[in-house]
């Protein structure tokens, strides 16, 4: 049978919610229960089980390892947190400010061990080739976070350098999480590939989409505040983009609020937004978006399962490539 992505969402939820974080000492797993409880899109979970029923119903043999990449996305998320000294994960206090520093790094080193632990529970004609992909996938997270903090103090981050690093950081887990269900359901080396494709492209939708939405989101929508990457000067495709198609006396004016230690928020999101406005950047952004939408769609004609079979794919897709508002 081939579920829907609502119906995989609700296995999802109903597995975490049996798992059993906690053991003795406390305080070293109660930070990965509280991250894990925040809920979040489940999105690489769902995607894995997506992957694996494309070729096979029995979806409750990768649902452990679903899990498991689950867990390591969290585990991603708690280092990132202390890296960035977030206050805030998804509306609650995050777990470096709930706890300390070394508490929650601790915690996501557990996470991680966790993770590699649930990921690896597949058939053993698949472990080998499930263990190097998740590896090159760990690798290539940590890699893309590296760039990320580089890129926080220099001022020509390049759009192809931004693309680049938002693949790794991104992208490649929900590749992986792709290539993975459809490995351990015993699909064709060349057909898991085309999938990993696939997430890659998929992956760079969604953190495009992201960048778009900060800007031109409804709140409503988005679920958070807009113009928080103009405020913090994130560098974004929007404004490395801006940066290099505006006109000069807009590109002057865009370095000037770059610059600016003390101003209205406000002001600096209306000023900022309206230099894309003038630049075209909203419409070069969607241009890039749905460029790598089709390049999705091509990857996802190579795996040779009937149409049918692949319309929650294309659901995704369209869902992700279509967050506009």
């Amino acid at each position: 049978m081939m579920y829907t992505i609502q119906e995989l969402r609700d296995r999802v939820k109903a597995e975490l919610d049996k798992q059993a974080y906690v053991e003795e000492p406390y305080s070293l797993f109660e930070p990965i229960k509280y991250i894990m409880e925040d809920g979040g899109k489940r999105l690489r979970p769902v995607l894995t089980l997506m992957a694996y029923n494309l070729y096979r119903d029995d979806i409750e043999k990768v649902m452990t390892s679903a899990i498991g990449i689950e867990i390591f996305h969290n585990y991603t998320l708690l280092h990132d947190d202390v890296m960035d000294d977030a206050e805030l994960r998804r509306g609650r206090q995050t777990a470096h400010k709930k706890w300390n520093n070394n508490v929650a790094i601790l915690s996501g080193d557990a996470a991680a061990i966790t993770a590699y632990k649930q990921i690896e529970a597949v058939d053993d004609i698949y472990l080998r080739r499930t263990i190097d992909g998740f590896n090159q996938v760990a690798m290539d997270v940590c890699k893309g976070q590296q760039y990320d903090m580089e890129f926080e103090t220099r001022n020509d981050v390049t759009a192809e350098e931004y693309l680049h690093m938002i693949y790794l950081k991104t992208s490649v887990l929900i590749a992986g999480s792709i290539r993975h269900g459809a490995l351990v359901a015993g699909a064709p080396e060349n057909e898991y590939n085309a999938l990993y494709d696939f997430g890659g492209y998929l992956g760079l939708v969604f953190q495009l989409q992201d960048d778009y939405l900060d800007v031109y989101g409804d709140v409503a929508e988005f679920g958070k505040k807009i113009g928080g990457d103009i405020l913090s000067n994130k560098k974004t495709y929007m404004l490395i983009k801006a940066l290099e198609l505006a006109s000069p006396a807009d590109k002057a004016l865009l370095q000037e609020w770059l610059q600016k230690k003390e101003f209205d928020p406000a002001e600096k999101i209306r000023a900022v937004t309206e230099i894309y406005d003038r630049t075209g950047i909203r419409e070069v952004a969607m241009a890039k978006i749905d460029d790598y939408m089709e390049k999705s769609r091509e990857a996802l004609a190579k795996v040779n399962v009937p149409e049918e079979r692949k319309e929650r794919f294309r659901e995704m897709t369209e869902y992700i490539g279509g967050r506009r508002k």
